[in-house]
């Protein structure tokens, strides 16, 4: 007796785990995939590069308020980045944190970081239609926005 393989039906229900699976993957990829190159930031210092050079003179609780992470995990991140010459933190209050702002070196880094990320997407979307790039576009956009008004501005950043 042979057995036929029948493949699911499509239904909304499973169309909705699909798209969770693919944004998993996506996360773990972008936060745990490849070494950056020597000298560049992680996914985690890149996003924190971008904030402090969004808002010259904000402090770790700012950030990690922002982000929605504890202190701790911002100062692991923010210590690399001040080691690394990319971060400079005024002196002030400790209570309060220290005012932060990229050095020259953090613009230089910040930049080249971006420049390699979209060249990333670049590759990545080289075969597709200008039509299916600016659809999926708005697709994304829609979904992050969801009808969650009060967090519109979370992910705005494009840099990060």
């Amino acid at each position: 007796m042979q057995h036929n393989e029948v493949e699911p039906e499509e239904t909304p229900a499973s169309g909705v785990v699909a798209v969770h699976d693919e944004l998993v993957r996506l996360v773990r990829q972008l936060v745990a995939g490849d070494r950056p190159p020597v000298g560049s930031p992680t996914f985690a210092q890149h996003s924190l590069l971008s904030f402090v050079a969004r808002n010259p003179g904000c402090r770790a609780t700012q950030i990690s308020d922002a982000f929605g992470v504890h202190r701790s995990t911002v100062s692991r991140q923010l210590r690399g980045c001040i080691d690394e010459g990319w971060v400079h933190a005024e002196p002030g209050p400790l209570r309060s944190g220290h005012p932060l702002s990229l050095t020259d070196g953090g613009v230089a880094v910040l930049a080249g970081a971006d420049a390699r990320r979209v060249e990333e997407v670049r590759d990545r979307v080289a075969s597709w239609s200008d039509g299916e790039i600016a659809a999926f576009a708005r697709h994304l956009r829609k979904f992050r926005q969801g009808g969650d008004t009060d967090h519109d501005n979370i992910g705005d950043d494009t840099r990060a």
